[in-house]
This record gives C-alpha cells, sequence and structure tokens, in this order.
C-alpha cells in the first residue's frame, strides 16, 4: 500500500475544501461525481498505482517539466471525466497527486503546457 499525499498549495486546498463541503452536505451534483471518483481512483492507486481501470502511464512532457516521472491516470470516462497527474514521493511508498484536469485534454500541440502541477509536500 503507498500512502497519498496532496501536492501543495493547490492540490491540499482542493482537496481539503471538497472534504469539508462534502462534510457540510454542500457538494453540486458535479462535485458530488467528481467526489465519489476522485476518492475510488485515490483508493486504486494506494493499493496499486498500476490499477487496469486507472489506465495509468507517463506523460513525458510533464516529465520534462516537472524533472521526474510524472504519471497521468484516468477518473471516468465521458462528459465528467477527470485526469490525475501524480509522481512517486517525496518519500518511499508516498504518492503525491499534484494535478488534476477535466478530460478530454486539447488534442493541440502543447496542451500539457497549460496544466498546473503543485509541488511535493515538505515532510
Amino acid at each position: 500500500m503507498f500512502e497519498i499525499l496532496m501536492g501543495v498549495p493547490e492540490m491540499k486546498e482542493f482537496w481539503d475544501g471538497l472534504k469539508a463541503r462534502k462534510k457540510q452536505n454542500q457538494l453540486s451534483g458535479d462535485e458530488k461525481e467528481l467526489f465519489k471518483k476522485f476518492g475510488k481512483a485515490i483508493q486504486f492507486l494506494a493499493a496499486d498505482p498500476r490499477h487496469r481501470g486507472l489506465q495509468t502511464h507517463e506523460i513525458e512532457d510533464l516529465t520534462r517539466r516537472y524533472g521526474q516521472k510524472v504519471f497521468q491516470s484516468y477518473l471516468g470516462q465521458g462528459k465528467h471525466a477527470y485526469r490525475m497527474f501524480w509522481v512517486y514521493g517525496p518519500n518511499r511508498k508516498q504518492i503525491t497527486i499534484i494535478g488534476l484536469e477535466p478530460h478530454p485534454e486539447d488534442a493541440k500541440s502543447g496542451a500539457y503546457d497549460r496544466i498546473k502541477l503543485s509541488d511535493l509536500p515538505n515532510l
């Protein structure tokens, strides 16, 4: 099992806010769907980063930009699909989610340039 961390500051703030709104029963319909998909993806990622349902693969453009291997995994399909970006670390048996974007991405060249990636947390 891997410990799943959220990148700072963006992913941590996003996930903490989503969890807080869920606890207060204040999620919109789309947010409820995202919470469900994201939570399921986190469970799969913790158990097996190569889980078949995640369709994980490296994104070389982001690897070059970030300075370490960046992987993309899918959250659902169709209209409300997302893609999650993550890296191994900062420590052994840890994975840090550094980005989350709606899918499908723009097919144009340089589509990954616009993706905002969070930093690894300082532990």
